[in-house]
């Protein structure tokens, strides 16, 4: 007879007569108790955010859930033209999408920030100190010929509106660490030595906050994700009424064209 084994997890278990989710009963506890931002952070972390952390992290999901047409949402659009009857396919077509232009800055400037933080012995307690840390990292990256992640926005080129805001409720919850204060001074100095000013972008910001809120680095791609859905759906519900999707499809269709000889053939290099 083969070993019985056993697969422990705190999160969601069933039995006959009752799911219990992180330890508690799921009808008579969570639902209806818990809203799903808070039980998406309780998920990850296995511990309960306090409300000021709950709102930070809400407000991130908000930030990140749609942003117009861009990749993503025309994705998904198209996937549900060509698949009607796959929703889940229209939804993961456009999740999949996400990189390290669209959505994936979140986790690339969370873990970018977390890296600087880690090689300090001591972190800076004013602004001063943050400036001259922050000089010293967009430094370190120009002479790398690197970006620094977060830094730059295609459409809101004079100031990314995400930004200010999801920093001034972080700072009314008392929860400003130190990877949101240095984003802000890489923010106040880049300048200095890139010639130019850029916006902090809004993806950037949320890497930022979330990885203040102590959420799993590795994960943080994840929650931006997870908004990203929401997004998602909203744009299928508004397909659903107002269909885009063929047009932009037709827009390409229609506007091939033969060349000869074909650049793109071996005898056309």
């Amino acid at each position: 007879m083969s070993e019985q084994r056993e697969y422990p997890t705190a999160l969601g278990a069933s039995s006959r007569e009752t799911i219990t989710l992180l330890g508690h009963d799921l009808a008579r506890d969570v639902m209806g108790e818990v809203g799903f931002g808070e039980l998406a952070f309780w998920l990850a972390t296995q511990r309960r955010p306090t409300p000021g952390e709950t709102r930070v992290f809400e407000a991130v999901l908000a930030a990140l859930a749609d942003h117009g047409f861009t990749p993503t949402a025309i994705i998904t659009r198209l996937t549900h033209l060509s698949a009607p009857d796959s929703v889940q396919g229209a939804l993961a077509a456009g999740l999949l999408a996400g990189g390290s232009r669209f959505l994936g800055v979140t986790e690339d400037c969370g873990r970018f920030l977390h890296e600087v933080l880690e090689r300090q012995e001591t972190l800076p307690t004013e602004d001063a100190g943050w400036d001259a840390l922050a000089l010293e990292t967009v430094q370190r990256q120009r002479e790398a010929k690197r970006f620094v992640p977060g830094l730059g926005h295609h459409v809101h080129k004079d100031g990314d509106p995400r930004t200010p805001r999801l920093m001034e409720i972080a700072a009314e919850e008392g929860l400003t660490g130190p990877h949101l204060a240095l984003f802000a001074a890489i923010g106040r100095v880049h300048p200095q030595v890139l010639g130019r000013t850029l916006p902090l972008n809004g993806a950037g910001v949320c890497g930022a906050a979330l990885a203040d809120l102590g959420l799993p680095l590795e994960l943080l791609r994840a929650f931006a994700l997870l908004a990203r859905t929401a997004g998602l759906i909203g744009q299928l519900a508004e397909e659903l009424r107002h269909p885009v999707a063929n047009d932009i499809f037709l827009s390409v269709d229609l506007r091939n064209r033969p060349v000869d000889p074909d650049p793109y053939s071996p005898d056309g290099l």
